[in-house]
């Protein structure tokens, strides 16, 4: 079982903007909706977008994407709407972008609903 394919999860009080939000801003492929959540494709994993009565968001990363250049992603999202998170505890760069002790740079925002994302860029 721990082989097979995984399905990631993200909830919304949102359905409506949820979508256009997933779908139109980020750009993630829409393969269906149902009464209990919208499904995206992401790459060949299933990101279903739960859809829930009640929210408790968590106070960190739900969910992340492996980018080759963070910044170009950073500057199309910003010009989507999409805000950047600051954290004060971490030296960000103008976009709102980290750099880890380990060369990755990371940069993190929030969906709809406030679920936290994240983009991630590796050495």
């Amino acid at each position: 079982m721990m082989k097979a394919k995984i399905i990631s999860f993200v909830a919304t009080v949102k359905p409506e903007t949820a979508r256009l939000f997933y779908e139109k801003v980020l750009g993630l492929k829409f393969v269906s909706e149902d009464a209990f959540a919208i499904v995206f494709d992401v790459a060949g994993t299933m990101l279903r977008v739960t859809k829930v009565k009640e929210l408790a968001t968590a106070g960190y990363t739900v969910l992340g994407w492996e980018v080759a250049d963070i910044r170009a992603e950073v500057e199309g999202l910003v010009k989507k709407g999409v805000k950047f998170e600051r954290y004060p505890f971490l030296e960000q760069d103008e976009l709102g972008i980290w750099s880890a002790p380990g060369g990755a740079k990371v940069a993190w925002f929030r969906d709809p609903d406030g679920n936290v994302l994240s983009l991630t860029q590796f050495p």
